[in-house]
């Protein structure tokens, strides 16, 4: 994922390789948590289960095989509704701390994985950017109705 401009100071000067080796060397191309491989195009259907081309499998949210087997995406039923993604790797820091860089606080997550993953951080600079706007309302036009 690309960094915002107004954060490229907070990271390491030398961010790009050390994503890159735990992205690629690391975790071996996949997500560290769903185990989707980066690049690749793959069939999803509407209830988060993968197709691993690689396996010939189809795999659960977390990279798990399912336990009923359906059969490939080439074989699928027309009716059945499935949706194609390419996925991509990015570097997560685990405590959502940039200056905490320690391998063990870094995951390689695809783009599905690192938003779930951001997602309650979100949630709450959300809310704190709600909070201050309100505050600073009230600073000059008095107490919100």
């Amino acid at each position: 994922m690309p960094i915002k401009r107004e954060m490229r100071g907070f990271y390491p000067i030398d961010w790009r390789e050390l994503s890159r080796s735990i992205r690629f060397r690391r975790a071996k191309g996949r997500c560290d948590h769903c185990r989707r491989p980066h690049g690749a195009l793959i069939c999803v259907s509407e209830d988060g289960a993968w197709w691993d081309e690689s396996a010939a499998v189809w795999l659960d949210r977390r990279g798990r095989t399912l336990r009923n087997a359906r059969p490939a995406p080439s074989d699928l039923a027309p009716s059945i509704p499935v949706s194609w993604t390419r996925v991509w790797l990015a570097c997560a820091h685990l405590d959502h701390d940039l200056a905490n860089n320690a391998s063990s606080n870094l995951a390689a997550l695809c783009q599905r994985c690192h938003l779930n993953h951001d997602r309650p951080e979100h949630r709450r600079r959300r809310r704190e950017r709600w909070m201050a706007s309100k505050a600073l309302g009230d600073l000059f036009d008095g107490p919100y109705r």
